[in-house]
């Protein structure tokens, strides 16, 4: 592992993250511009069914009083300085204030995303090992194969195959929720039940990019001048692989992991879409279809500073890691 000086580190961080402010202004600017070019009618996402019977004049006065009445310039202006002085503003559709939304909800969604992450790069790094050790193989062109066609298959269309195979099929896992039906109390063995699915289809969405990568960099590396040496002095396959190898093929894994984030967010919103689990992506599918734009705005800035964070891990661990890049240089 290089020794990089923390100053660099440090120097890399700051830089990030003053060029993350214009990036977070863009973005939730681009919001609300294209919030007030929806179709979608706020008021009547906020009013519902009585919306239907109401009079012009009452759509009006409820217009004003939710402030939609106003330039979205103005409204994004309003907003954003809330925003800098700790307030996100009020959820409509929600009927709550927005930070609590993403307090209540932040945590299902990080454990939903870290299992998912975890259980994907773990038995992505596994499969991608087992198929590079003989290339042509049997266990090569299963492992391929399969990481292909997922690759192809849409996360929504797992979730349904998940859910139809192991809740009704099968029975041996709950469709969705938190709890189970009729109940409102989360205890450990029960949200591990519950997370099972979710985390196993968003797992399984990403899995073929880390097996593939892995299985790429890791073949590259055994064909090295230097992994060849190690095997002609007589170490142990297994030596060879694990102290060598691996280490040198799992360094393209890391920008991997910042490149993902994005998609993993889009997983997760139709992971939790489909099996109705309480995180942020299915409260940004209500902010939408029902035009929340202090709520769509926030819960887009955090998505948006997800990637930006994940990004900057994956430069920090490839710089620190691999000793031909310089932290100076990124």
């Amino acid at each position: 592992m290089s020794h990089a000086p923390w100053p660099a580190v440090t120097r890399l961080v700051v830089r990030r993250a003053l060029y993350a402010v214009p990036v977070l202004l863009v973005v939730t600017f681009g919001v609300f511009a294209v919030a007030a070019a929806s179709p979608f009618d706020p008021v009547r996402a906020y009013a519902g069914t009585a919306a239907l019977g109401a009079d012009q004049e009452t759509l009006d006065r409820l217009r004003e009083n939710l402030g939609v009445d106003r330039p979205f310039t103005a409204r994004w202006w309003d907003w954003l300085t809330s925003a800098l002085g700790g307030d996100l503003g009020r959820s409509a559709v929600m009927r709550q204030p927005v930070a609590e939304v993403i307090g209540e909800r932040l945590l299902w969604s990080t454990l939903l995303c870290a299992v998912a992450f975890a259980v994907a790069v773990l038995l992505g790094t596994v499969l991608g090992v087992l198929a590079a050790r003989r290339p042509g193989s049997l266990v090569d062109r299963a492992v391929t194969s399969a990481a292909y066609v997922l690759e192809a298959a849409p996360v929504f269309w797992i979730a349904l195959l998940a859910v139809w195979l192991f809740a009704l099929q099968l029975d041996v896992l709950p469709a969705g929720g938190l709890t189970d039906t009729g109940s409102d109390r989360i205890t450990f063995g029960g949200l591990v039940e519950h997370l099972v699915l979710p985390a196993g289809v968003l797992a399984v969405s990403q899995l073929p990019w880390f097996t593939l990568y892995v299985r790429q960099g890791v073949g590259d590396a055994l064909a090295e001048d230097p992994v060849r040496g190690a095997r002609a002095r007589g170490l142990s396959e297994r030596t060879v692989l694990l102290g060598h190898a691996l280490r040198s093929g799992l360094l393209p894994v890391l920008t991997l992991i910042g490149s993902r984030v994005p998609e993993l967010i889009t997983g997760a919103l139709l992971v939790e879409t489909v099996f109705s689990w309480p995180g942020i992506a299915s409260a940004t599918v209500e902010a939408a279809t029902a035009v929340d734009f202090p709520l769509l705005a926030a819960l887009t800035t955090l998505a948006t500073a997800a990637v930006l964070a994940g990004n900057l891990l994956a430069d920090l661990l490839y710089g620190l890691i691999d000793p031909r890049v310089k932290l100076e240089e990124m």
